[in-house]
This record gives structure tokens, C-alpha cells and sequence, in this order.
């Protein structure tokens, strides 16, 4: 046991959240930069990030009982934030699909609600945790299959409670994690 290795995690100061079209040049470690595709979803509230990474497994009971097989079923592999900059062009495109978004602030902001199903990128989620380490998790290929409510009211962000899927890349890696400490 050490407690040196309990930690904390904060969003990394200039967005947490970036997003970018398939076949983008992904990070491999935790501090080169960003290819300039990578486009920031600015603030998440601050509930933070929720990655759930947990099987599902089917079991075999023999006579009398007892579990004699357990085979795993699926592995979900989501991550869950609330997208609050309700005015970055990014996180519309994000939540609505870019061909349904269009415009600028300056211009004028449009956005087309539809069934389409929307497109895969790819995200690379941010961090700082205790003694300034950095933390990034690349998500290859990911796509938004769950929104929540939006909340339009007094006293509270407009926000897009967003869940993102990860896909299993060509290697069978839904993510990656890399984290290194400062003085590297």
C-alpha cells in the first residue's frame, strides 16, 4: 500500500474533451501534442467524466447449483460528461451530426435534429492528476449513442449529457490510457 498512489483528476487547463475525424494521427503517450484536427468540446460540468468498462457475463449452473461456466457476454466500453458550452459549433456537431450543424455565432448558428445516426471519431479525453501527472485516454473510434435531457431554465447551464461508445480498433482496443509524470 502506498498512499502516494491515490489520486485525483482535474480537466487539463484549455478543454478536457477533443474530437477529430477518423484516420486523425492519435497520441501514443501522454504529453506530445495534439494533431491540429482535434477540435476542443470546451467545458463538462462537474460531475466530470464517467468511463464504464465493466463485462456482462452469461452463467452455466450445473445440477445442484453451483456456476461451473461464466463466458463474458459484451464489454461496453462508455464514457459519460455533460458537454455545458452550449454555444461551441464543436459540441453541437458533436451531440447532432456535422451536416446538421452549420454556421457561426456570427452568422448564425443552425441545427437540424434528425434519426440519422451519427458519425464515428475520434476523442482523446485530457487530465492532470496529483503531482501535475498528465493522463490521456485516446478513444480510436467512438461515436455518441446516448443523449440525455436538455434542460432549458434559470440558474442552470444549458448542457448535453452525452454518452460515447468506444468501438474496438483493428487490434481489438476499444482505449487507451497513458499517464506521465511531469518531470519527463
Amino acid at each position: 500500500m502506498n498512499a502516494k498512489n491515490v489520486t485525483a483528476a482535474k480537466p487539463k487547463v484549455g478543454g478536457a474533451i477533443w474530437c477529430a475525424p477518423l484516420g486523425t494521427a492519435l497520441p501514443t503517450d501522454a504529453k506530445s501534442d495534439l494533431d491540429p484536427e482535434f477540435k476542443s468540446l470546451g467545458y463538462i460540468s462537474k460531475d466530470g467524466l464517467t468511463n464504464a468498462n465493466s463485462p456482462s457475463n452469461e452463467n452455466t449452473a450445473a445440477w445442484g447449483g453451483d456456476t461451473v461456466l461464466s463466458l463474458m457476454t459484451e464489454r461496453p466500453d462508455t464514457f459519460q460528461c455533460t458537454l455545458i458550452e452550449a454555444l461551441n459549433v464543436e459540441v453541437l456537431k458533436t451531440v447532432y451530426g456535422a451536416d446538421n450543424v452549420t454556421g457561426t455565432l456570427e452568422t448564425g448558428i443552425t441545427v437540424k435534429a434528425s434519426a440519422d445516426d451519427l458519425p464515428f471519431y475520434a476523442y482523446v479525453v485530457e487530465m492532470v492528476l496529483k503531482n501535475n501527472v498528465k493522463k490521456r485516454v485516446v478513444i480510436p473510434c467512438g461515436t455518441v449513442t446516448s443523449v440525455g435531457d436538455i434542460t432549458y431554465a434559470d440558474g442552470t447551464a444549458v448542457g448535453y449529457q452525452t454518452t460515447i461508445t468506444a468501438i474496438a480498433d483493428t487490434d481489438g482496443k476499444t482505449h487507451y490510457e497513458y499517464m506521465q509524470s511531469a518531470g519527463k
